[in-house]
């Protein structure tokens, strides 16, 4: 994808997605084609398919977009609130979703299908998201899609992370396009604003500097290199990147949105307030169901709250070691302070060289895992 205005780039391989329209229907095979850059002034839409934003923290977030030169507009149920089960009074104390799945879904979808705007972007994560994929019209997103890429911008993004997960994944097989994993405005980005000026801020200025950094490269154009801490298992690979929170991965397992198994592929996996027993279950599932079959790596981002690191070490190295693939820890992506953006389906190259003793340590590649910029990128 050109900033400035080519066709959309396909990324090498294809993907057996289910035909949209009916969830389960007749496999489709089709490339991915990345989403296009953004431009400064161009509109994005921040919407709520999970739960409900505060809207102090939205609006911090939606000013931080401006910041970077967009213009953010917020959609119409953002800041909606219903109960988790039957309609009815709001309870204090109940889980809280952002409006109903299906007015989650309409402005997703009205979002989406809106030709003014050039990104999708969820206001937050926390649950909800894999209820409204039922309720979206796949025909229309694809033609949308369809309609964007065929165009000199190239497709569309859709931005967010943790519980967005399900809709990566869904955007990714069904309309075969690349999305954006990565920091959203009623979280972290509400905390990038300008502080104030009595406010201690210098413990957090690095972390808040990369995060923002990092969302402006992946968003706007240029390789995303993002190092890891420590490697598990050595190696070297190369592949489209996939993955996203390890939670939501498993819940879609079973259902006509789950992802096809992960052959070729970096796969990326990160989550939050998860036990390391509750970790390797969900790594045991994805094994036995056959998503993690001939993977070409992995890279694992944050375990915030997930117990003792070290732990949390072992029950990887013994679970996704004897895939026979490079494993590398510690990548700045996920939940907690380091929120760096990463585009799922996007090439990406994978180097333990950097934090195992390598002696080309410098080279692009050995920062860990890397995404190349799409051709022609500012």
């Amino acid at each position: 994808m050109r900033s400035g205005g080519a066709r959309a780039e396909a990324v090498e391989g294809t993907a057996d997605a289910p035909a949209v329209g009916m969830p389960g229907g007749r496999p489709r095979t089709r490339h991915t084609r990345r989403y296009g850059r953004l431009r400064p002034g161009d509109r994005v839409a921040v919407v709520a398919p999970s739960g409900p934003a505060a809207p102090a923290r939205l609006e911090a977030g939606c000013a931080v977009l401006r910041d970077l030169g967009l213009d953010a507009v917020v959609g119409k149920h953002a800041l909606d609130r219903v109960n988790l089960g039957a309609p009815g009074p709001v309870r204090d104390g109940w889980h809280r979703l952002a409006g109903s799945d299906a007015d989650r879904a309409a402005d997703l979808q009205a979002a989406w299908c809106d030709p003014r705007v050039r990104a999708v972007v969820c206001a937050r994560g926390g649950y909800g998201a894999t209820r409204v994929l039922d309720h979206l019209d796949w025909d229309a997103l694809r033609a949308a899609s369809d309609e964007a890429a065929g165009s000199a911008r190239g497709p569309k993004i859709l931005h967010g992370s943790s519980d967005v997960t399900a809709l990566h994944a869904a955007f990714g097989t069904r309309l075969g396009v690349t999305t954006s994993f990565g920091p959203m405005p009623a979280g972290v980005l509400a905390d990038l604003g300008p502080a104030p000026a009595d406010a201690d801020t210098s413990a957090d200025a690095g972390e808040g500097s990369a995060t923002l950094d990092g969302l402006r490269t992946a968003l706007f154009g240029g390789t995303v290199a993002l190092p890891g801490t420590h490697a598990l298992r050595p190696g070297r690979a190369e592949g489209p990147l996939t993955g996203g929170t390890l939670s939501l991965l498993t819940a879609l397992l079973g259902t006509p949105y789950a992802p096809p198994p992960a052959a070729g592929h970096i796969v990326f996996l990160e989550d939050v307030d998860e036990a390391p027993y509750r970790v390797d279950r969900m790594l045991v599932q994805l094994l036995q169901s056959g998503r993690l079959d001939a993977a070409a790596g992995i890279a694992l981002g944050t375990w915030r709250n997930c117990g003792d690191p070290e732990e949390l070490d072992s029950v990887f190295a013994a679970r996704l070691g004897p895939l026979g693939v490079p494993v590398l820890a510690g990548v700045p992506a996920g939940h907690g302070p380091h929120q760096r953006t990463l585009e799922l389906g996007a090439p990406a190259v994978l180097d333990t060289a950097a934090v195992t003793g390598g002696t080309d340590a410098a080279a692009p590649d050995a920062a860990a895992l890397t995404l190349r910029a799409p051709g022609g990128a500012r």
